[in-house]
């Protein structure tokens, strides 16, 4: 395997899996409903407010990555949702499935032979998609170890 393809290949394993920290799937998997939009005590966001922020954090660098025209939401603000809890548990799984797919979506964009990786992004300061998929999973990790201690703080960690 060349350098090339290796590279392309580790960058997708740490955007879809957890290698050192638990996986996505498995920090929303049965998460319980009536727990989504807690703050526990002395905790800034809920496990609704986390799930929300990863989802468009992600989705905004994936479409500025492949979006001349992509327009990103007002800093901080933009990037939280409105309020602790989610409006339904329709929204929620709604968010589960667009992070998902957003970030196959950019695997896809990091394992296409034909991107460069080193390339500087057009419309862009200088970014370059390996630096875009590197922020990615460097905030989805980030953000995953907050949302898996709310769900141990809150005894809703599922055992062993």
């Amino acid at each position: 395997m060349n350098h090339d393809a290796a590279l392309r290949k580790q960058l997708v394993k740490l955007l879809e899996s957890g290698e050192a920290h638990a996986e996505f799937e498995d920090a929303i998997a049965d998460f319980p409903a009536e727990l989504r939009g807690k703050r526990p005590k002395g905790s800034p966001h809920s496990p609704w407010e986390l799930l929300e922020h990863m989802r468009i954090a992600q989705w905004d660098i994936l479409e500025f990555g492949r979006d001349a025209k992509h327009q990103s939401p007002k800093f901080p603000d933009g990037y939280w949702p409105a309020s602790p809890e989610p409006p339904s548990a329709e929204a929620w799984e709604k968010s589960v499935k667009a992070f998902l797919a957003d970030r196959k979506a950019l695997a896809r964009l990091v394992e296409d032979a034909s991107a460069d990786l080193f390339a500087r992004i057009p419309h862009g300061s200088g970014q370059t998609l390996l630096r875009e998929a590197l922020l990615t999973a460097d905030h989805n990790a980030y953000h995953l170890g907050q949302l898996v201690l709310l769900r141990k703080i809150m005894g809703a960690w599922p055992s062993a």
